[in-house]
């Protein structure tokens, strides 16, 4: 695995994300506590899979989702008498590193970031969500640990939920998006090459042009699918719901690890979509998701399977 912290999105959070290891290393135990959702879970997993490998002792707690709570409810996590408490709060506003607060346990947000981009190394500002800041702790806490690897190419996941992809680009996104790909956790296809995608992402998509295209893509050039895809897409531009940057990584930048067929925005979205509304259900289901996840590297099974 590539070093994240070296990649340009990391370079400001460098020292805080050591300093969240070393708090974890010498705990005589860790505690993680995390919403109950989607993105709590992909975040959390992160830290536990990186506590197995390194053999760290901890106990993980889901927390209430976020959508069941009060509109203006502010979660805290409960208090620990032992160890260390890391809090994943993924659904906080995003802070200036500088105005981070200092609490009695180590509390992880959004937070704002300088990406420096091109040969200019001209400026842009993104957010840093909790996902990939929990990817970056596991791989200085384990860094060829094999759970930690096998969660790798879901590091950029929890950026593909936040709004930020509904408005711009998201050079946060696009840089650990390639971190990735470049280091071989994930491969980039176009959306013909993903053998099971979820396409009901994308409205007005028609799925009878797509399966005549997927047929046809092994056998066309740069030229011919450049123009097939403009024409598949167009009657998707319409939707005022779909922003441009998110439809242009649904339709250009689909992320396929290993021989899984489904492509990781799928598999979220997947998840998001069978999610329960209860709490206690809520919890439930996120425990199971975990122990599959950390298990197999996947938020959905093969189809074959039977797990």
């Amino acid at each position: 695995m590539n070093d994240l912290l070296a990649s340009a999105p990391f370079i400001d959070v460098k020292t805080r994300i050591h300093l969240v290891c070393e708090t974890i290393r010498t705990s005589s135990v860790v505690h993680i506590h995390a919403p109950a959702d989607a993105v709590g879970v992909l975040s959390l997993s992160f830290i536990e899979a990186a506590c197995l490998d390194a053999g760290i002792a901890y106990v993980r707690r889901f927390m209430p989702p976020h959508g069941s709570l009060p509109r203006d409810e502010v979660v805290h996590p409960e208090q620990v008498t032992e160890g260390s408490l890391i809090f994943l709060d993924p659904f906080e506003d995003t802070w200036a590193l500088e105005d981070l607060k200092e609490q009695a346990y180590v509390h992880i947000t959004p937070v704002a970031v300088s990406v420096r981009i091109g040969s200019g190394k001209g400026e842009r500002h993104g957010a840093l969500d909790v996902v990939a800041q929990c990817a970056a702790i596991a791989s200085v806490l384990a860094p060829n640990g094999a759970r930690v690897r096998r969660l790798r190419p879901f590091a950029g996941t929890g950026l593909w939920l936040r709004e930020a992809m509904d408005t711009t680009f998201d050079p946060v996104h696009t840089h650990i998006r390639d971190v990735l790909s470049e280091e071989g956790s994930v491969r980039i296809v176009a959306l013909p090459d993903v053998p099971s995608p979820s396409n009901d992402m994308i409205p007005n998509l028609s799925q009878r042009m797509l399966g005549r295209l997927s047929k046809a893509w092994p056998t066309m050039d740069v030229g011919q699918r450049t123009q097939a895809l403009s024409e598949l897409v167009l009657p998707c531009l319409a939707n005022p719901k779909l922003s441009t940057p998110r439809l242009e990584e649904l339709i250009w930048h689909r992320l396929l690890v290993g021989d899984h067929p489904i492509d990781l925005v799928s598999q979220v979205h997947q998840a998001l979509s069978g999610w329960p509304e209860g709490k206690d259900e809520a919890r439930i289901h996120a425990s199971k998701l975990a122990d599959f996840f950390i298990v197999h590297g996947a938020l959905s099974p093969l189809p074959s399977s039977t797990d």
